[in-house]
Formats: structure tokens, C-alpha cells, sequence
């Protein structure tokens, strides 16, 4: 069950979390392609759903390209499948932004733990969602749309695209039928700088987040076994119907 006072603490939490930057900037490490440990901040006592948000300005995440929409979205579904012990791998979490064009890099993996970012890089959407920009989404079969909102991560496994990782459509009506569709996470050669700069857009998939190959084993290993993924669209019509966003964020 959500905490009843989740839509208030949503409503609070940007202002406290600028408030805290400066403490936690001699606490939390700069974001670096790879996590290290930190010190036991002096901020303990304060609520951990409120250090999580001060990441957004810590970590200069909207400088780097990541919305600030699609990052209270996900902390607020992050937030209430980890009280509902969803989550085995809650200390990551993963937004990709779909808002955003194509050509920028906008896979963020987070560690929730040490505030730190992982990884950001680039990921593909479905190729009947657009072109450089996502705008169309799809939960049926064959559509070769990708669906928005919150995925659990599943098992690791070897198939047609290489080492894959399962994903588990949580949102009824709206990405529930991304296992029957084999929506996975996997490396792909035409998620790759090379290619924006040929065509003027990145590579698609049919349907799947694909990541580039090099970076593909590192984030899998990282998400794998129960880990939160929120896709972020520009679509207020999602937000209005996701079972998870509307009860939390209001």
C-alpha cells in the first residue's frame, strides 16, 4: 500500500532537496560512469525519498539531458513498488526519457543508494513511434511501438539479439503485454553514434530499449533480478491512466 502522505511529500520534496544540495555536495560523489562507496551522510535523519530527489540538482541531471518530469515520475513509481516490496534490486533504477530526441543520450541508470549515476547513454524506441522523436506507443502485438511507463527487470538470457534482459510490463492496459511481445533489453549495433551521424537519427528497434553493444553487458548486469525501468513519454494521456502515477503524484 502507498504512504498516505505521498502526493504531500511530492508536493514538498523539490524545495528541501535544493535546500540540501549544498550538504550533500561534501557527502555524495560527482556522477561518474561508475559508482563508488560514499560516508554516511549527516543528513541520516532526513527522508530518504528527499535525498533521492536532491539527485536531480546533485547530479545536474536536467543539464544533462534528463527531464525533471520523467524523474519525479519515476522516483514517485520507484518509491511506492519499493514499499510494496516489488522491488528486489531497489537500490537501482533506470529512466529512459523518451521525450527527448533520439540522437541524445537519455538511458540514465541511478544508484538509489549512494545517490550516483551509472550509466547514461543512448537507447532506441520502437521504429512505428517515429523517427528522431518518440510519439507514437503501442501495448499490442506486432505493433513495433514501444510502451511507456514502469517495467520490473527480469532474468538474463541468450537470444536472436545476444545477451537480453527480460522485462515485466507492470502497467495493465498499457505495457502489460511486453513479455508476449519479447520487449527485452538488449545491445544493438544501430544504437551507435556512428549512425545518427549518417542518417540524422538513431537506429530503432521493434519495440525493445536497446542499448549500445559496448555498454549492453555492464547495464544489463546492472538492472537484472528485479530492478524498477520507467519509460517517460511526452503524453499526458499516460499519466492520467497509469495505476501507478496517478495515485502517487496526483
Amino acid at each position: 500500500m502507498k504512504k498516505p502522505l505521498l502526493k504531500t511529500r511530492f508536493l514538498v520534496y523539490p524545495l528541501m532537496a535544493s535546500a540540501l544540495c549544498l550538504a550533500l555536495a561534501f557527502n555524495y560523489p560527482e556522477a561518474k560512469t561508475v559508482a563508488r562507496p560514499v560516508s554516511t551522510p549527516v543528513v541520516d535523519s532526513l527522508d530518504e525519498l528527499v535525498l533521492a530527489a536532491a539527485m536531480y540538482d546533485k547530479l545536474q541531471l536536467g543539464a544533462a539531458g534528463l527531464s525533471r518530469e520523467a524523474f519525479d515520475n519515476a522516483l514517485a513509481g520507484w518509491d511506492r513498488l519499493k514499499d510494496e516490496g516489488r522491488l528486489p534490486r531497489e537500490q537501482v533504477m533506470a529512466i529512459a526519457d523518451f521525450s527527448k530526441s533520439s540522437n541524445q543520450k537519455r538511458l540514465f541508470v541511478l544508484d538509489m543508494k549512494s545517490y550516483s549515476l551509472l550509466f547514461q547513454t543512448l537507447v532506441a524506441h520502437g521504429r512505428n513511434s517515429g523517427k528522431e522523436w518518440a510519439t507514437r506507443f503501442s501495448n499490442k502485438l506486432s505493433s513495433f511501438q514501444s510502451s511507456p511507463g514502469f517495467y520490473i527487470t527480469g532474468q538474463t538470457y541468450h537470444g536472436g539479439n545476444g545477451y537480453s534482459l527480460k522485462l515485466d510490463g507492470i502497467e495493465k492496459g498499457i505495457n502489460d503485454q511486453a513479455m508476449k511481445r519479447a520487449i527485452v533489453m538488449h545491445g544493438a549495433g544501430y544504437v551507435s553514434e556512428k549512425l545518427i551521424r549518417s542518417q540524422g537519427y538513431l537506429g530503432r528497434s521493434l519495440g525493445c530499449p536497446a542499448v549500445p553493444l559496448r555498454e549492453a553487458k555492464s547495464i544489463i548486469d546492472t538492472l537484472k533480478g528485479g530492478a524498477c525501468l520507467y519509460i517517460h513519454v511526452p503524453d499526458q494521456g499516460y499519466a492520467r491512466r497509469s495505476p501507478i502515477l496517478r495515485d502517487s503524484i496526483g
